[in-house]
Order: structure tokens, then sequence, then C-alpha cells
């Protein structure tokens, strides 16, 4: 039976603005060949850049035309796609070996070229790079597709054309018959009880849900509306209640928040760890998997993930729900009003349990998210707590003296409460200390910032970077920077956050695009079941996949070999790959976020000073 015609471009072309529309089409029609292409000399954001953006390529410095020739390249050129006309001439950066790719460097920096259009790259003795835009609306496209992703992860929900396109597809997992497992058994719900548990996102490749997952994901998303809320309030993302009133990320993002309220046991305010089958299910489609499902015991972990991102969804949501003027008994009975209820209990409970850590049951083989170090989940849901309710003594169990902060991941959640501290820093009371508030957020960012400036590749991933999600570890390594730059204005910060996705998009040692339906190159096949059993050529776009991985933990269940054991390079478009190439909600949300914000704020940003050569614009 024929597939499906792939039509990632014709979904792109309903959220894009028509100047940008009609050059997508000659980008994709590059798309198919490029794949079957060698891996090109020149690594550049396949995207495109806005006007005002730090822009960075970079050259593979031993390609075997340059070998051949024998040439030292000195000069590159910028040239308009359509004419050749060269419109920029600069001198390439110095060689030198990047130590995650063992391979030599050398940069183009075109950072002066502001003028709208489509690009590539030259220089003597090497191919033309793929054919990159630079516009004002550059990300719009890449920011709606990442937070339709999410759409396409609904669990409990038809899709239908209307809203999906190809992608359609019939409800999976309505989840109004979930089982409680006996690692969650309780007096009132006693092993074998059911409950109801619809909504929420599949998790990633899988068709679970998770509640410590979600925490972090559910935090960005709510984040990058509190930051950019013009933004978001102007997006169309075509997915059902679309229009005014609720903007639609805060729309799609409800979804699964009132999923994760279900999972709360009304009883006693813990939170369930996990919705699950026992086993992963085979690559078919979400109405074709009929396993049991199970709530699995409640955890610590899961409590305060649960009251930290109520306790934010409680004041994002609050504007859209009763009147400023309604009865105090209406704005009681608000959303918002629940959401915080909820957090508190659930505070309650990780007090009241405070080392409850998840156990996986013997019978149960889905995905763990176990975290055994949980101070730094209490420290985040105290800032939330306290950001929302203004009480002392939320502020004080953050103990924010002795918490230190990194880059965020699902299990290290310290940098999201600095995070939300430092938005917030002007309305807090007198019991926060906005300098060591805006110190800790600062200093991360700055630590950032000199690992870009040394790296041959102008990146902060290091070799330790390069774990399971290391796409992701880029993109939240960006969307820190960004909260340096928000506090600080320097613009290095922003630059350091542009080059992060600059990597995602294009500029890696694989030459590749690594979100699905974005760029010349991009995975078309990453572990992800719906995308392989719906019969569709192209996978559902806007998804980036996890990304090298040294480890390579599926390496035995695959046909194929890694074609690299070097960390930036030890990626495998294969659907086997779930360690290199599945896709993740909590991957999604930082991209979502950092796309948002580049388009943001580059529209006030001073230009940045150039750093690797002198150059010149026609």
């Amino acid at each position: 039976m024929p597939k499906r015609p792939a039509a990632p471009s014709l979904a792109r072309l309903r959220q894009t603005p028509l100047a940008l529309a009609l050059l997508i089409p000659a980008l994709a029609l590059a798309q198919e060949a490029a794949h079957a292409a060698p891996r090109p000399a020149w690594q550049v954001n396949q995207v495109g850049f806005l006007p005002g953006s730090a822009k960075w390529a970079a050259l593979e410095e031993h390609s075997a035309a340059a070998k051949r020739s024998g040439l030292t390249r000195r000069s590159f050129q910028v040239l308009e796609h359509a004419t050749g006309r060269v419109v920029y001439t600069g001198r390439l950066g110095p060689s030198a070996v990047w130590p995650p790719a063992g391979q030599a460097v050398r940069l183009a920096d075109f950072s002066k070229l502001n003028r709208a259009g489509l690009y590539r790259l030259r220089t003597q003795g090497t191919a033309d790079s793929t054919p990159f835009l630079i516009a004002p609306h550059a990300y719009q496209a890449l920011g709606a597709a990442s937070l339709k992703a999410f759409y396409y992860q609904r669990a409990s929900s038809a899709l239908p054309a209307e809203y999906a396109g190809v992608y359609a597809r019939p409800a999976g997992h309505a989840d109004t018959q979930v089982r409680v497992h006996a690692s969650a058994a309780s007096p009132g719900r006693p092993e074998g009880f059911v409950l109801a548990s619809p909504k929420g996102w599949y998790d990633a490749g899988d068709y679970n849900k998770y509640i410590v997952n979600s925490g972090i994901t559910v935090y960005t998303l709510l984040a990058a509306y509190e930051h950019f809320p013009a933004h978001f309030a102007a997006q169309r993302l075509n997915i059902p209640d679309s229009g005014p009133g609720l903007p639609d990320l805060l729309q799609e993002v409800r979804w699964n928040l009132d999923w994760m309220l279900s999972m709360q046991d009304p009883a006693d305010g813990g939170v369930y760890h996990k919705l699950s089958n026992a086993g992963f299910d085979g690559a078919v489609m979400p109405h074709e998997a009929q396993a049991p499902r199970y709530v699995l015991q409640k955890s610590t972990a899961a409590a305060l993930n649960f009251a930290a991102v109520m306790a934010v969804a409680s004041r994002v949501y609050a504007p859209f729900d009763a009147p400023f003027d309604a009865p105090f008994e209406a704005k009681q009975a608000s959303w918002s009003a629940q959401a915080l209820a909820a957090a508190k209990a659930a505070w309650a409970w990780a007090q009241a349990n405070p080392q409850v850590i998840y156990q996986q049951p013997p019978d149960i083989q889905t995905g763990e998210y176990g975290d055994a170090r949980l101070d730094d989940e209490f420290a985040w849901a105290a800032a939330e707590l306290y950001i929302s309710t203004r009480e002392p003594a939320f502020y004080a169990a953050m103990k924010a003296r002795e918490l230190p902060i990194r880059v965020p991941a699902w299990n290290d959640v310290a940098a999201l409460a600095w995070m939300s501290l430092a938005h917030h820093r002007q309305q807090l009371t007198p019991e926060a200390e906005p300098g060591l508030i805006a110190q800790r957020v600062s200093q991360l960012a700055r630590q950032l910032t000199e690992a870009w400036r040394a790296s041959p590749y102008r990146v902060a991933m290091q070799v330790p970077d390069y774990v399971w999600g290391s796409n992701a570890v880029a993109l939240n390594q960006a969307l820190m920077l960004i909260q340096g730059y928000r506090l600080s204005g320097e613009r290095a910060q922003l630059d350091a956050a542009q080059a992060a996705l600059d990597y995602v998009l294009g500029r890696n040692p694989l030459g590749l695009s690594m979100v699905t339906g974005f760029g010349a190159r991009s995975p078309q096949h990453p572990h992800h079941r719906p995308s392989q059993a719906d019969g569709v050529v192209a996978p559902l776009p806007g998804f980036v996949v996890g990304g090298p991985n040294p480890e390579r933990q599926d390496a035995q269940h695959c046909p194929l070999p890694y074609p690299s054991a070097l960390p930036a390079l030890a990626y495998l478009d294969h659907d086997c790959s779930y360690a290199s190439n599945e896709v993740a909600i909590n991957w999604n949300a930082p991209l979502a976020y950092v796309a948002a914000a580049l388009q943001a704020l580059n529209r006030a940003a001073k230009p940045g000073p150039q750093t690797l050569q002198r150059s010149s614009q026609r």
C-alpha cells in the first residue's frame, strides 16, 4: 500500500508570513536530495537568522576538496541564492580543533549582513552551503511548529484533518478506566480501583504520561508566556478552541494541566508518579494500543513537580478566569484558585513524606524518571509558591543561600527557581534578596558565555554535555543565557544563546538540522511511534530529536551501527535509536521558548562587537 505524501511544507505555509512562505518551497525541494549527499563542509543554521542577530557558520577544514587542491582558504562570500550576486565578503577565522567532534573548523562571521533574503555561503575549493534565510520573522514558523508538536502528542483526543492535515488520527487512550497499581494503593483507592485520568501529552516516543517530566515541560512553556506575553497573544497554532480569549499556548498547556490535576489523590494531596502501561507499546498508532493502563506509586518528586507547576499556573491563568471586579466567591471557584489549592495540598504531602522515592515495580517496564536527590525540587516548589502567595515562609523553605544553579534538566530543577525569582524580583516581599537572585542567574550565564567564547565552534557545549537528550542541553543552555541577558543586557549572552539555536538547526558537525521538517537536512526516522506507524513518509514536523549520545544505549537493538563514537557525532537517524533519535516533550519546550525569546529580544537588541575578522558588506 503506497504511503500518503509528506506535507510538512504545507503545514509551515499555513503558519508563515507570505514573504517567508514564498522562500520555503525552494528549501523543501532540496531536502530529499540533500539527505542523499555526503555531510556538507559548510555547517550553518538551515532555518535562518533574524536581521539583527549574530550570524555564524562553521567550515570543516579537512574537506576532501581542500586537501586535493592544497588551498589555504582565507576568505568567504555570502551570495544571493537566486542570482549568485555577492552581497558580503569576510575573512575566515583561524583553524582550530573542537574536541567533541575531533575535527578542525574555521568560523565565518557575517553578523553585519542584515538585509532580508535567501542566501548561501561560498569559499574556494568547497561546495556552497545549503541556503539559509535572513528575515524579520525567521523563527515564527519554527516556534509555531515546536508548539503544535504538543497538539500532535495529545492523549484522549482525535486529531481531525482540520487541525492535523495528513497527520489526522482517531483518538487514543481515553484513560477513563485507569487502574490503581498495587504500588499506588491507599485505603480509599485500593489495588484495582478504577479512576479517570484523561487528557495530557504522550511523553516522548512512547504513549505513557509522566508527572515528573511534565514538570519542567509545563514550567518552560508557562515561563515563555510570562516572559513574552505579547508574542504568544498574537500566535495562532490552528488547534481546537484557537481564537480570541485564552492564547493558543495556554490553551494547549491546559490540556496537560487538566491531566496533571487528575493525578492528585484528593484524600491526601499526594500525586501519582506516572500513568502507563505495564510495558511499552509497539510501533502502532495510539488508537491501536489497547493494553491496560495504571497509575503508579505516589512520590515526593511527583508531588513537588506538581506543586511548582500548579503554583505557576495559578498566576499565569488568573487574568483569564473571573474578572477583576467579580465577587469573592467567583474568584474562589476559579480554575486558578483550584490550581493553587492543589499546589498547597501537594506541598503539604511532600512535607509529610519528604523522601518517598519512586521505585519501579518488577511488573512495570516503562520509563522510570527516578530521582533520589530532591533538594532542588523542594526549593523550586517553595519558590513558585512564594511568588504566587507572597507568603514569606515559602521563601524561607527554599533555603536560597544554599541553593546552587546549573543548567536545568528534568532531574535538576534548581535553576527554575532562580529563573522565576529573577523574573518577579521587583514584586517580591522584603524577605527576598534581589542581589542574590541576580547574582546566581548572572553567574551561570557568564560561565556559559565564557565557554562559548573559548570554543573553537562557538557553542557552550562541552564533552560532558553529550548525554541522552544532548540537544536539550544546548537549548537549556540558551534558556539560561537568555535569563542572564534579560538581567544584564550583555549582548554576548544573547549571541551565545543564538549560537545554541544555530547548533540545533544545523551548525553542528553532522550538518543536520535536528528539528523534523525544518532545514535542508533534518531527521527522517525519529523514534516516535506515530511517525513510524501513521503511513506518512515524513515524520510529524516540529520535534527536536535527542541528538548525539556517545553512550549509545540502543546500539545492540539497532540494525545499523552508529557512524561514530565521538560525542558530537554519535547519532543515528533510525527509528531504532531511542538513545539519539527519540523525541520528548521536555526537549521541545526549550526549543519553543528559545525560538520565541530570540524573536522577541532581537528586535530591541543592540549589535555586538565583531570578534573574528574585519568584514565588508556590499
